[in-house]
């Protein structure tokens, strides 16, 4: 790892707990409004189906958009699997935008924190820069450049991404060490040249369900955490006051 410059960071499930955010979000939303729904098993069928819509965006099947749209566009379809009433515009749009302020990990911020004091460190991103600014001071993640899918106008795994990030930052791929929990994305940030880290997220998806575990080997790096990986990367602990 002695070449590594920075780090680029998957986001949702990576940094942040996306299922823990979203529910408590929807749980808040329905009880304002008398609105009872099983909220996990939508949030977990929302976070599946937004893939397919990406990959229609990857492969030209249809134009250019940001999560947002593509988020409401998922959630006007399932909704009424789990009888919600039409929703309106406005309602979509502003259930789409509670992929917005999502909580850390508790060993994200200061892990990022650590690893900033001896590497530069981006979030790369199927979620826009707008998204992510706002995600990033919700939940107190701090970085030194914010890469969205807007920057590239595509969505990971398409290697546009993996390679503009690396070339935005200065670097060669082999400078830069992609972390992610999700090994298919690791796998393409590696066929791209870049380095690679697994880091464990066992409750992304709830207790015991595990969407797809890694082989060991697969990658350079897999950690239990961002703190475990700080350690790795030889990036002492902070002082506290």
């Amino acid at each position: 790892m002695s070449e590594i410059r920075a780090l680029l960071f998957d986001t949702f499930g990576t940094l942040v707990d996306w299922r823990t955010g979203v529910i408590t979000q929807l749980e808040e939303w329905g009880r304002a409004r008398n609105i009872s729904a099983d909220w996990p098993s939508l949030v977990l069928a929302w976070r599946r189906d937004h893939v397919p819509a990406l990959a229609k965006v990857r492969t030209g099947q249809r134009e250019w958009a940001v999560l947002d749209e593509l988020q409401a566009e998922t959630m006007r379809q399932l909704a009424p699997q789990f009888g919600l009433s039409t929703l309106s515009d406005d309602t979509l749009d502003y259930l789409a935008r509670m992929w917005h302020e999502l909580p850390a990990w508790p060993d994200t911020v200061e892990g990022l924190a650590r690893l900033r004091t001896r590497y530069l460190v981006a979030p790369l991103s199927n979620g826009h820069v707008a998204l992510l600014m706002q995600m990033a001071r919700a939940a107190g993640m701090t970085f030194d450049a914010v890469f969205g899918s807007d920057v590239f106008r595509q969505y990971k795994p398409d290697p546009k991404t993996y390679l503009g990030a690396v070339a935005l930052l200065g670097c060669t791929p082999a400078e830069v060490l992609f972390v992610a929990s999700h090994p298919s994305d690791l796998e393409a940030a590696a066929a791209c040249g870049l380095r690679t880290c697994f880091v464990s997220r066992p409750l992304e998806y709830g207790a015991g369900v595990v969407e797809q575990p890694p082989a060991e080997g697969d990658f350079d790096l897999m950690v239990g955490d961002l703190l475990e990986l700080a350690t790795v990367m030889g990036c002492e602990a902070l002082q506290h006051i």
